[in-house]
């Protein structure tokens, strides 16, 4: 699940990585070099319709989890000033965004989309019923990223805020410190120390915590049942459920960015195409024809 990649990258000068592609529960999404986004999987919902985007900076997709398997999933699109597009399933206003500005990175979780103005200040649209979305007294915020039921915001000084569900210890990411990125699934929360080491807080049922022994990571992203984590040499790592081979990462190299979806994982490699590992079902993972995407950009 996501936000800019995802969910952060520490780069030079403490600027953030825009997350120029992203993965769903049955589709893919990713950023062009042109500024249009390519979209792949189930339409059912038009998730998939973005052609008529353009001058786009960056892009997220809502996730579910399994148990609720409906395809029912949006996509999100940054423009370049700073305004906001929405596609798909939109039953909770989650893409009711198009009063939305200064945004400077976006992020997507079941029902709901989330914009970080370049303020640090944090825009919320779509289901708030266990408060995921009360988090109008955040300041100084660098990073989101979305899970189902709970927001993540990573703050300038290295610690976490969090609104929404606290079950299986969820909350504990609240006494993190010394935090360069956070990624957040289904009930699980990742956060990348600036020492390259990653710490994760929450459900560990299918091994999706089991990041201890990760060294020289320069990036996280967190599924609903799996977490990634991205090496400074450009290679994957990958832990928790691999029901459907979406941890068959070992093999990537080159790879600059990478996303989690429900049962899938993807990587942008530094040449500008797309490896991806996990469910094919709905062809989210057919994306091996496209080229010229987009590499991650510096923000703020």
């Amino acid at each position: 699940m996501e936000s800019y990649f995802p969910n952060t990258a520490e780069s030079e000068g403490g600027a953030r990585r825009r997350q120029t592609i992203a993965a769903a529960i049955r589709h893919t999404a990713a950023l062009r070099s042109d500024g249009t986004v390519s979209a792949i999987g189930d339409n059912r919902y038009g998730q998939c319709d973005v052609g008529g985007w353009s001058d786009i900076v960056a892009v997220a997709a809502g996730n579910v989890h399994r148990a609720t398997n409906t395809g029912n999933a949006h996509t999100v699109g940054l423009r370049a000033d700073g305004t906001v597009v929405a596609t798909g399933w939109n039953a909770n206003g989650q893409c009711d965004v198009e009063d939305w500005h200064g945004i400077a990175a976006i992020a997507a979780g079941w029902r709901r989309t989330v914009g970080l103005t370049a303020d640090g200040r944090v825009a919320l649209a779509g289901r708030n019923a266990e408060g995921q979305c009360e988090v109008g007294d955040w300041r100084e915020i660098t990073a989101i990223s979305a899970g189902d039921w709970h927001t993540v915001g990573l703050r300038c000084d290295g610690t976490v805020c969090m609104a929404g569900s606290r079950r299986y210890g969820l909350g504990q990411a609240a006494d993190w410190r010394g935090i360069a990125a956070v990624a957040a699934g289904y009930l699980h929360t990742v956060g990348l120390r600036a020492d390259g080491t990653v710490t994760a807080a929450g459900s560990n049922k299918h091994g999706q915590g089991e990041t201890g022994d990760w060294r020289g990571i320069v990036a996280v992203a967190a599924g609903s049942y799996h977490t990634v984590g991205l090496t400074a040499d450009g290679r994957v790592v990958a832990s928790g459920s691999n029901a459907h081979g979406q941890c068959n990462v070992s093999g990537w190299h080159s790879i600059v960015a990478a996303a989690a979806g429900c049962l899938h994982t993807i990587g942008l490699r530094a040449d500008g195409t797309l490896v991806a590992a996990g469910n094919r079902e709905y062809g989210q993972c057919d994306v091996d024809v496209w080229s010229g995407l987009q590499m991650p950009e510096d923000s703020f």
